[in-house]
């Protein structure tokens, strides 16, 4: 049987303390949780600003809960100040994620053409440090030069380097299109590109804050699409949720949970 990890990220628990996070995240039954954004100063759980002791700290948080962390969304990195800077910092990152027992990056991309080279050869540059520490580093469609299939797929294939893969999102497919690009469309492009997904649906005219099963997107059909394309296991990172009180997001959790445990079954 594929080894699916269905998780969820902090993002729906943003305006609390990430441990909060953690245990809903467990209470909602999850055995994985993805960093994303918390209650923190630079409102992430895990980036370029984070120290060693802290990235131990949050491993140290997941475990006591019994959770893995497959997928961490860790900001952005300072290109613009040079491409060494930006490999500098997400050494450290990776750094980071090793302590806390993380298997993968998320990268938001870069809208900036005038960057777009520089942020790339970056991460090029970082492939190799964080496949010996097992982890692999991925690029969502976000939007701007990243907002579709054919774009990542010419992303991915420029660095060139087998650790660099997709996490692909099907609600930001059609949120970045304003809903005129169907995820089961352009799901093709990534054949044999793909590593796992954030779990996202999409409600016209442009929202993702909604629980996964709810909206436009047609999560099976996407799947189906994916898996002849090589998708065979990995992780199933939920984002968003309906928003509202803690115990309606945690009943909205739950609900999410179970029906990607019914998507992948």
């Amino acid at each position: 049987m594929a080894d699916w990890q269905i998780g969820i990220y902090t993002r729906p628990w943003a305006k609390h303390d990430y441990r909060t996070a953690f245990d809903a995240v467990a209470e909602a039954g999850f055995a994985y949780v993805g960093l994303m954004t918390t209650n923190s100063e630079n409102k992430l759980v895990l980036c370029a600003k984070t120290t060693l002791d802290e990235a131990n700290e949050i491993g140290e948080e997941a475990r006591k809960r019994g959770l893995g962390i497959p997928s961490v969304y860790c900001g952005g990195i300072p290109v613009a100040e040079s491409v060494g800077a930006g490999a500098v910092a997400l050494r450290h990152i990776i750094d980071c994620g090793e302590a806390a027992g993380i298997t993968s990056l998320l990268m938001g991309g870069i809208g900036d053409n005038a960057l777009y080279e520089a942020y790339y050869k970056a991460i090029g540059e970082c492939c190799d440090y964080a496949a010996e520490r097992n982890i692999v580093i991925t690029l969502k469609p976000h939007g701007g030069l990243n907002a579709t299939g054919p774009q990542l797929r010419e992303t991915i294939e420029m660095v060139g380097h087998p650790n660099f893969r997709v996490m692909y999102d099907p609600g930001n497919i059609f949120y970045y299109s304003d809903g005129a690009l169907d995820p089961i469309d352009d799901a093709p492009s990534v054949d044999g590109l793909v590593y796992g997904m954030c779990v996202k649906d999409f409600e016209p005219p442009k929202s993702v804050a909604l629980t996964p099963g709810t909206g436009k997107v047609d999560f099976p059909k996407v799947m189906d699409v994916l898996k002849a394309g090589g998708f065979a296991g990995g992780p199933m990172v939920i984002e968003c949720v309906a928003e509202g009180d803690d115990a309606f997001v945690l009943a909205e959790a739950k609900k999410a949970r179970e029906f990607v445990e019914q998507l992948i079954a």
